[in-house]
């Protein structure tokens, strides 16, 4: 331990901001990683890095760091900041907050989850700041244009954050009829169709050769060789993995769906001296006991490994879940069975949907056992010929 780099980690108010100052030696492997994570910012007055304080981002900071350094806390940490925190308001009447209030019961008695209903709820706030005043009875669809071409643009707002905001406008019309905004001509941009990004079997062997620490090594492989989301990932509890029947228990997935994907079994010594290893709690991956891992680590130490094993193209946990896909389908298994290890509804994303039995699923090899295979074998003629020609 006494060989590790030491950061220190202090609470500070600046300019109405609560936040987290980080100081340490100069060490260009740290500030590489604090680079990569594009979480944190440089105070050129404090020389030294900062980003917002909160339980989350304390939690970020020793699953980027906990393994590599050795961390000092200040008790400021633990207090309560006296630095007011700033905050943007919103210019919404009264009358209008209790409107969208009663939109969210609308949207909640939908039974749409949590995060569609906070993202639909931040959508028409924000329209509703930006026409101020205005009654909603004299809204129109020039105003809804208006909203898109003084807000959505400037803010350079995705294609897919476009259709989310004509989605939540079109649900709002038909909750609050009085508008007088033409639901039929509100129309959302189409969907942009690009071409994944999908790594080889060798890139995908590279990468998790070049992830030198067990722990990540590990979720970069679960990702992989079960075509995981992110999301799925972290949610993962260990009394979902079925060890001895080679599966994996998505519970409640995107859409509110289970689902049963393959363990590979390739994976398996990997996942059980990492179980042992590190003796998690609850979760497959976790930050603190029984706590959720982060996104932002795994998108951060995946982008480390990738720049070590040499890989230009841009790749995130979801470039791991289209290659499983593509490789699946390259390695000739049935559409219908692919949407099924996906968890995909909608017939047009693989073309064919039918149940597949969990008899049938135990039969399909995992890509990543296919791809250790090619490998081996590869390295095993080559071991041949050259003992071939050692002997000539």
């Amino acid at each position: 331990m006494s060989g590790l780099p030491v950061i220190s980690i202090k609470r500070e108010g600046l300019k109405n901001q609560d936040l987290i100052f980080i100081s340490f030696k100069y060490n260009e492997d740290l500030i590489s990683v604090i680079k990569e994570t594009k979480r944190f910012r440089w105070n050129v007055s404090k020389r030294c890095w900062y980003l917002p304080f909160s339980n989350s981002n304390v939690d970020l900071i020793h699953q980027i760091f906990g393994a590599i350094t050795i961390i000092n806390i200040d008790q400021s940490i633990y207090q309560t900041s006296k630095q007011p925190v700033k905050k943007i308001n919103r210019v919404i009447s009264e009358e209008n907050k209790e409107i969208i209030r009663g939109y969210v019961s609308y949207l909640r008695g939908k039974r749409y989850s949590e995060s569609t209903i906070k993202t639909y709820f931040t959508f028409i706030a924000d329209f509703f700041d930006f026409v101020n005043l205005i009654p909603l009875e004299r809204l129109s669809n020039r105003d809804v244009e208006l909203f898109i071409e003084k807000v959505f643009i400037p803010r350079n707002y995705s294609i897919s954050t476009h259709r989310q905001f004509i989605s939540a406008l079109k649900l709002f019309v038909v909750f609050y009829p009085v508008i007088r905004i033409d639901n039929l001509i509100l129309h959302r941009p189409k969907k942009s169709r690009l071409l994944p990004t999908i790594l080889s079997n060798e890139e995908i062997i590279s990468i998790l050769r070049c992830t030198k620490n067990l722990k990540h090594r590990a979720i970069i492989a679960m990702i992989y060789s079960a075509g995981l989301r992110i999301s799925e990932l972290l949610n993962l509890k260990l009394n979902h993995i079925d060890i001895q029947r080679r599966q994996i228990m998505v519970k409640d997935s995107k859409g509110r769906k289970d689902r049963n994907v393959i363990l590979a079994q390739s994976c398996i010594p990997l996942i059980l001296n990492y179980l042992d290893t590190y003796k998690p709690n609850l979760y497959f991956t976790e930050g603190k006991p029984s706590e959720k891992y982060s996104a932002e680590s795994v998108r951060a130490f995946l982008k480390r490994s990738c720049k070590i094993a040499k890989i230009t193209k841009s790749v995130t946990p979801h470039t791991l879940r289209h290659s499983y896909a593509t490789h699946l389908l390259e390695n000739g298994i049935d559409l219908r069975y692919i949407q099924e290890l996906l968890g995909h509804s909608k017939p047009e994303t693989t073309m064919i949907y039918t149940h597949v039995s969990k008899k049938d699923l135990l039969r399909i090899e995992s890509p990543l056992d296919i791809a250790i295979k090619k490998i081996t074998k590869a390295e095993n003629i080559e071991n041949e010929n050259r003992l071939s020609q050692h002997h000539l």
